[in-house]
């Protein structure tokens, strides 16, 4: 290997090692199913920054055609770093820092699998359409051309009965290690080239010790499934010698896969000098995440070119839109006038514009021309915008409202770019149109569910929806027949309900309310309270292909509605965040679960995949909050935490729950969930120890309390 130590530099071995030690176990089955193990979750105290590379990780592998030495037999390249792959060894190759070293010229760091099977058959898999060509020199028999590229590396028998495969995803090398039942995994050991020295911290990660700084490689995270449920499995790294590390894996069942856990892809902090909240997020099919709130800080980050770069008034909303590996931005912007501006949704659409509905006391709010309304009617309006794709200008914005305090809440869009909005009424002059479900003004506080055309110049349809008292709408989703689904919390004890649905008795105390109208806006079909005899809040709502409504949020009650063989059908502490399935018909539920300790729970946002999980963000006060076992966090932080919860499709158990949060007071706002399966929540934090990962845009708090947006992958 003389000639890849003298010719490369500094990444290259990293991303080989790294691939291998947040690795999953797989039994070898007769058709195996192999999950993937990410590579996400390093750090390193270099200017180098093999965080800020991990994000651009390379998703192809070059056959080794003569363009480098021949023990190796795939190679992978990207910024600032390079990749070897031999039969026993993983090379990462990192260019020298800016900065003044203390080690000359690269540095190169190794992996080698030692006792590995030498000679073994290293083979691409899945070869890709592309080639590389190598055209250097004069001399046409030094080139090389028509190089192939496979989305894989296979590695065959490194130690009896257990095989490696290398593959990317979304730009991330990531790796599998199969074992055959019957083979051992504590045969795997590893051996490291170019660190001075290896420790375990408290949290058992790895950490590389080298001249440039140090290397943290998170500790493994093993489980099973086991009949669609999450079983942990103990395990981590064990430190053999100066240089030697293996694995230590607790029982399990050698005829099922053993499984990484997620881990964070990146974790960061968005705000200035002042106080910012993240209250909603979305996503689009490329993985940047959208993210509203509100900012009271004048150097909040707004980028050149945004539609308003300039902090307007006590608060303002905000508007971020996040590069996928979460290292920079590509657009943020205020949003605005002279007073107080919240942000309460977002959602985004097939073509990556940005809509954003919220509250304003601002008469001089930023609105459009032939937009729905240009005018500020009360002391409270909502509004909703609609941005560029590059976040430069409005594409629409109106006001929404009438001289009474009025807020935006939830947003979704449809495939034609229609926005539905809801919130809260006190106007009973609020916009309605003809022949919508509710057109009169009923009490103290009305929900409101409104249809806009997608150019926001009319209501399609604007629909009171509530009773006597106390009605506020917080979440909406939208199914593909346009159906919208409303939850929110009710006082009323005449809120309309539908003959046959789950519950059409209120108690006296404030109650969750579910509720899907017609896609004209003219009917209910069908409207449900859901609750028990003490207050319970709907908070977030979303939609299954199948009708299939998902609700979040708190309960007070000890008799909230649960179902039999749930996940937890009693009350635990002070109040507890619920999760619940509804039929598409609204007549009965699925599932329904608390989710708790012994102190204060409450769901906030929640989000599905395509398969049924129903994943869950909030706040939690109990120490004893439902963790699951390798989580990333399961201990209780500070004065309050996130959570983050993933529950199986039947609802009865927990696939993953972790705390999320440091010293002080943090909470989850909202949840995303993309095509993938990768998580994005946003909220709160006010702790100066926040956990964020190393290359993200912003890694210490700036002000009293910052937004928070944080990206798992299950």
């Amino acid at each position: 290997m003389d000639v890849i130590d003298r010719a490369t530099t500094r990444v290259g071995l990293m991303v080989g090692f790294l691939a291998m030690l947040n690795c999953q176990i797989l039994p070898a089955q007769a058709s195996p199913a192999v999950s993937s193990g990410s590579m996400a979750g390093f750090n390193t105290a270099t200017e180098a920054n093999p965080g800020a590379a991990y994000g651009k990780l390379p998703i192809y592998f070059e056959a080794n055609h003569g363009q480098t030495d021949p023990q190796v037999k795939f190679l992978a390249r990207g910024q600032n770093y390079t990749i070897f792959l031999t039969d026993t060894r993983a090379i990462l190759v990192l260019r020298p820092p800016k900065r003044p070293s203390p080690q000359p010229g690269p540095t190169i760091l190794r992996m080698e699998l030692v006792g590995a099977n030498s000679g073994r058959q290293v083979v691409g898999i899945e070869k890709l359409p592309g080639r590389v060509h190598y055209l250097r020199g004069n001399d046409p028999t030094t080139w090389r051309a028509d190089i192939p590229i496979y989305a894989k590396v296979h590695n065959q028998s490194v130690y009896p009965g257990i095989n490696l495969v290398y593959y990317g995803t979304q730009g991330q090398l990531e790796y599998d290690l199969l074992v055959a039942p019957g083979a051992d995994p504590k045969a795997i050991t590893l051996r490291f080239e170019g660190a001075t020295r290896l420790s375990l911290d408290a949290r058992g990660d790895l950490v590389l010790h080298t001249a440039d700084g140090h290397i943290r490689l998170q500790k493994p995270l093993l489980y099973q499934e086991m009949e669609g449920t999450r079983r942990a499995v103990s395990g981590g790294y064990v430190i053999k010698g100066p240089h030697h590390v293996g694995f230590h894996v607790g029982a399990y069942d050698t005829n099922r896969a053993l499984v990484i856990d997620p881990v964070v892809v990146y974790s960061t902090l968005l705000g200035g000098s002042g106080d910012e909240i993240g209250f909603a997020v979305a996503v689009d099919a490329e993985g940047h995440a959208y993210v509203t709130g509100r900012t009271e800080s004048s150097d909040f980050a707004a980028s050149k070119g945004a539609a308003h770069s300039k902090y307007a008034g006590a608060a303002d909303v905000f508007v971020t839109k996040l590069a996928a590996d979460g290292a920079s931005l590509v657009y943020s912007t205020f949003l605005g006038g002279s007073s107080d501006d919240w942000g309460h949704g977002i959602t985004v659409d097939e073509g990556g514009h940005a809509y954003v509905t919220g509250e304003t006391r601002s008469p001089n709010f930023p609105t459009t021309r032939e937009a729905f309304s240009r005018k500020y009617n009360g002391d409270r309006e909502a509004f909703v915008t609609k941005l560029a794709p590059n976040g430069a200008r409005l594409i629409y914005s109106t006001f929404l409202g009438g001289s009474g305090d009025d807020w935006g809440h939830g947003i979704a869009v449809d495939t034609e770019g229609h926005a539905y909005v809801t919130g809260g009424a006190r106007s009973a002059n609020f916009p309605t149109t003809p022949g919508a479900f509710d057109t009169s003004f009923n009490g103290d506080r009305d929900a409101f569910v409104t249809k806009l055309a997608p150019n926001g110049a009319r209501l399609i349809y604007s629909t009171f929806l509530g009773g006597v008292r106390y009605d506020w709408g917080y979440g909406i989703a939208i199914d593909n027949e346009a159906h919208a689904y409303v939850t929110g919390e009710t006082l009323s004890l005449n809120f309309p309900t539908t003959p046959g649905a789950f519950d059409t008795k209120p108690y006296r105390d404030r109650d969750v309310f579910v509720t899907k109208l017609a896609p004209t806006g003219a009917a209910l079909v069908y409207s449900t309270f859901l609750g028990g005899s003490r207050s319970d809040w709907g908070h977030g709502i979303t939609v299954d292909t199948g009708g299939h409504a998902y609700v979040t949020g708190g309960t007070l009650s000890d008799d909230f509605p649960t179902t039999s063989g749930a996940r937890d059908t009693s009350s635990k502490g002070h109040g507890d965040a619920f999760v619940t399935k509804l039929a598409p018909n609204g007549a009965s539920l699925t599932y329904s679960t608390y989710l708790g300790g012994n102190e204060y729970d409450i769901g906030f946002g929640i989000g599905i995949d395509d398969e049924g999980h129903a994943y869950v963000t909030g706040r939690t006060k109990s120490l004893n909050f439902p963790t699951t076992p390798g989580a990333i966090d399961t201990s209780y932080n500070g004065w309050g935490d996130a959570f983050v919860t993933k529950l199986v499709p039947t609802g009865f158990s927990l696939v993953y729950s972790t705390f999320l949060g440091g010293n002080q007071h943090d909470w989850g706002e909202a949840i995303a969930v993309d095509k993938e399966g990768h998580v994005y929540v946003t909220g709160g934090a006010k702790s100066s120890d926040f956990p964020a990962t190393s290359g993200a845009l912003g890694s210490a708090l700036k002000g009293t309390g910052d937004a928070f947006i944080t990206r798992y992958e299950f």
